[in-house]
């Protein structure tokens, strides 16, 4: 043994112990004595023959001993307080807990925490802890935050003790930080400024050569005058001057696998501390919210932390804060990159410095990444709610991101920054159009506090403080004016929107008519598509609460009769079982979902177009039940599907839901029993989520009483002559003069074959040729027989193209199969002359057995 260490140094004998330890853990504590005796004769020998003149390691370690034994002799004897000594402790447990950090061993973090917190119980002054003590528990907040996001998206597989560890820290950290977070917001907001304000201590200088400080990429600041190697035994030394070098390493690695984009976010947070210049800030803020960005890139079921978004628009407000200080620094996107790292640029006298970035591009990815999140919280939580409040912030930094945009007009070229403006003013829309004006107001009113006094806006001066309404229309007439395609359509959509909201039909109806983008809405994107479906339907709502009844079932038909409201509303997934739906497919369905706060209650929305379908549907049905001539017509299938399903229900019990609250008011109406009809349209607890729930109520009493007249009238005048006016009024309660406007309407749309006489205050029916059994059914033959031919007319016309010429025969129009019968008109007077062949035989759907029958 003594032999293999005789020509060794002290290092390397104490490293070949170590791996003598580490292969022979089973040998005998004797025989480790002796090797320990043997090391330590060979060692003094070593000293010997290394004093005798013989070259050797430990010559060197001599010099360096002695000039260390020197160096001693100069200095002073401290003698620590008991403060000093706690305060010592304290960073030596955080140093062991930012090792830890390093290698991810959070059974040390967890137990090294543990004791951290025991010690600084001693250290609290004033019910302040130590400022260290703050800075390690927030770092340590973020950093087992981004560990269980990083888990979420690609989930890391960890030894029992270290998931242990881990799992233990996500609960002590919370609990812990409650009691310190006015501090951790303090540190938090200006982390610089906080950590400036130091304790008052009494500091004994020692005697010592300044050294330039070292710091490890990994960790906080050590102690004065030592080096810490970061990984791969570099380092890394933060000055004023590397800091461009950084940046340029880490805008090289963005895209690279293995790149550890928190420990980038650690690195930044520390060069934005060093940075002296406004270029130097702006470049560090610029770089790091972009980094920030990254960590949730190319996940499409993650989303930003909370944390993480905060401190970007902190960030954002301060690089804006910056750039308004600095007028001659301008930051554009197609500003030429800055190639030398060892000096920042110099401009000329009169030019402004310009940085590649996008101000609004940062805007726009804090608007998303804010949706993105709202989308997967849970909306029924306290979360969501506190989610939500960020965006009076978000919304802060569009305002002030807009007016930096438009003090660009002399920096770059008109066309981008009208583009930029545009983007924005679209953003800023987006964010009101939905919302009451109240709240508008508000959200308004704490923008324009927060941002300086001497910045102005063009487009929405501080001096004229615009009501909501106005502020939409000039939001959207800056946009009509300037941008062109889809942010145009969709400037035009929420001006419809609002004014739907609002309560203006007449406005909102006429604009929608005069876009006619119900014409080309199919060639816009999904989510255009999606806001025009928003808007018809809000648009529907509106009809509806100003009594238009009509107007409103019309308005809704085409999202309410197609059974998928949820997604094309965008407010839901509805996976069918036999759908050809890819998992693509169904993720970009997922991303075009809108947060809770902007949704449309579904409930409501099929309320109202199930009672305005019941309003209009009754009577007609009435009507073609006493007249079997009529032509039967179908308003809403979907209704009509409803009905019938609830007339083959055997036993009926009381009304359980909206749509069954309905049923049996519309079969309630169809007996003539109004009241109750009324009555169980008013108990639909849905109504309450309307504005003037009372009004409303009053306006679809009024509504059924009216229907309700007029299905009677439809349902019995076969078995009257003539019946008083004031019989009416009294059996639905209603004034003779609006009972006569009703009936007069309807003779006048000949509805009702009847006469008013307005002397004896009557109604007179006239009686028509009551068809038999016979005639019925043959004219519901004939009926049957048209819709054949015509579907046959149909399909020959697809397969022939068109080419009618060659089906032509003699005898006028009557040669080409189903029209054939419309051109043998002949047979229709008694001449059979004008289609033979495939023509003549279908005269019969022309109508001469139904002429016959009607003469």
């Amino acid at each position: 043994m003594s032999k293999f260490f005789a020509g060794s140094s002290s290092e390397s004998s104490s490293s070949d112990e170590e791996e003598l330890y580490s292969e022979e853990e089973e040998q005998q504590k004797s025989e480790e004595e002796e090797s320990e005796e043997e090391e330590d004769s060979d060692e003094e020998d070593e000293d010997e023959s290394s004093d005798d003149g013989k070259p050797g390691a430990s010559k060197f370690l001599k010099d360096q001993v002695s000039s260390d034994e020197s160096e001693d002799e100069g200095q002073v004897t401290i003698v620590q307080s008991a403060k000093d000594k706690r305060l010592e402790g304290l960073q030596a447990v955080e140093r062991l807990i930012d090792n830890a950090v390093k290698i991810n061993d959070w059974s040390t973090i967890s137990i090294e925490f543990d004791k951290l917190n025991r010690q600084v119980t001693k250290a609290i002054v004033d019910n302040k802890p130590p400022k260290s003590y703050v800075k390690a528990i927030s770092d340590l907040e973020d950093f087992t935050n981004e560990t269980l996001a990083k888990q979420k998206v690609t989930p890391k597989k960890f030894n029992a003790t270290n998931a242990k560890g881990l799992n233990a820290m996500k609960q002590k950290v919370r609990k812990n930080n409650k009691e310190y977070m006015v501090e951790i917001e303090k540190f938090r907001k200006n982390k610089e400024s906080y950590m400036m304000e130091e304790e008052e201590e009494v500091v004994v200088e020692k005697p010592r050569k300044a050294k330039p400080v070292y710091v490890d990429s990994l960790g906080p600041d050590d102690e004065e005058g030592f080096t810490v190697m970061g990984r791969g035994g570099k380092v890394l030394q933060y000055t004023p001057e590397s800091i461009l070098k950084h940046l340029r390493s880490f805008v090289e690695s963005r895209g690279k696998k293995n790149t550890d984009r928190a420990e980038q976010i650690r690195i930044m947070e520390k060069l934005l501390e060093v940075a002296t210049t406004p270029y130097q800030n702006i470049r560090v803020l610029l770089t790091l919210i972009s980094t920030r960005f990254d960590l949730t890139s190319g996940s499409s079921t993650n989303y930003m932390s909370q944390e993480q978004w905060k401190m970007a628009d902190l960030e954002y407000t301060k690089l804006l804060a910056t750039l308004e200080e600095n007028r001659n620094i301008v930051v554009l996107e197609n500003a030429e990159e800055w190639d030398d790292d060892e000096k920042p640029p110099q401009p000329a006298a009169g030019e402004k410095l310009r940085i590649p970035g996008s101000i609004v591009s940062i805007a726009e990815r804090l608007d998303d990444e804010l949706t993105r999140s709202l989308q997967h919280i849970d909306p029924h939580t306290a979360e969501y709610i506190e989610r939500l409040s960020d965006e009076q912030a978000l919304y802060n930094n569009i305002i002030r991101g807009l007016l930096y945009v438009e003090d660009l007009r002399g920096d770059a070229t008109l066309e981008i920054v009208q583009e930029n403006a545009n983007r924005l003013v679209m953003r800023r829309l987006e964010h009101i159009y939905f919302k009451p004006a109240q709240v508008v107001s508000i959200l308004e009113e704490k923008a324009w506090s927060s941002i300086p006094n001497e910045l102005d806006s063009e487009i929405t001066p501080r001096s004229k403080m615009l009501d909501t309404a106005a502020l939409v229309q000039t939001l959207s007439t800056y946009l009509f004016k300037n941008s062109v395609d889809i942010i145009r359509a969709r400037a035009y959509l929420c001006q419809v929107y609002y004014f739907a909201l609002h309560d203006q039909y007449y406005r909102a109806r006429d604009m929608l008519l005069m876009s006619h983008l119900q014409e080309t809405i199919a060639t816009f994107n999904i989510n255009t598509q999606i806001l025009f479906n928003r808007t018809l339907v809000q648009v529907g709502l509106c009809a509806f609460r100003a009594n238009l009844v009509y107007e409103s079932q019309n308005t809704l038909q085409d999202i309410c009769g197609s059974g998928r409201q949820k997604e094309l509303l965008a407010q839901g997934v509805m996976i069918q079982r036999f759908s050809q739906v890819t998992p693509e497919q169904e993720r970009l369905e997922r991303q075009r979902q809108l947060p809770f706060h902007m949704h449309i209650n579904l409930e409501l929305l099929e309320c109202v177009y199930l009672t305005c379908s019941m309003l209009l549907e009754i009577p007609l049905l009435a009507q073609t039940g006493s007249s079997p001539d009529i032509r039967k017509r179908i308003i809403s299938k979907t209704y009509r599907r409803l009905l019938e399903f609830h007339e083959r229900q055997i036993f009926t019990g009381p009304p359980e839901n909206t749509r069954d609250h309905v049923m049996q008011a519309s079969r309630a109406l169809a007996t003539g029993e109004w009241k109750k009809a009324a009555e169980l349209i008013n108990s639909i607890k849905i109504w309450e989520l309307m504005a003037d729930t009372e009004k409303v109520k009053q306006m679809l009493s009024e509504q059924i009483q009216e229907e309700g007249l007029r299905t009677y009238l439809f349902t019995y005048a076969p078995f009257y002559d003539t019946l008083a006016v004031g019989t009416l009024a009294s059996m639905f309660e209603l004034s003779e003069r609006k009972v006569a406007a009703i009936v007069s309407k309807m003779i006048s749309h000949e509805e009702l074959a009847a006469a008013l006489d307005q002397v004896n205050s009557a109604i007179i029916f006239r009686k028509g040729v009551e068809l038999s059994r016979l005639q019925s059914l043959a004219l519901t033959l004939s009926d049957k027989a048209s819709g054949l031919i015509e579907a046959n007319e149909r399909t020959l016309e697809q397969r022939t193209q068109g080419m009618s010429n060659a089906f032509e025969r003699p005898g006028g129009q009557g040669g080409r199969g189903g029209r054939g019968g419309r051109g043998g008109r002949g047979a229709q007077r008694g001449d059979r002359s004008g289609g033979r062949g495939r023509g003549g035989n279908q005269q019969f759907g022309g109508g001469a057995l139904g002429s016959a029958i009607r003469a």
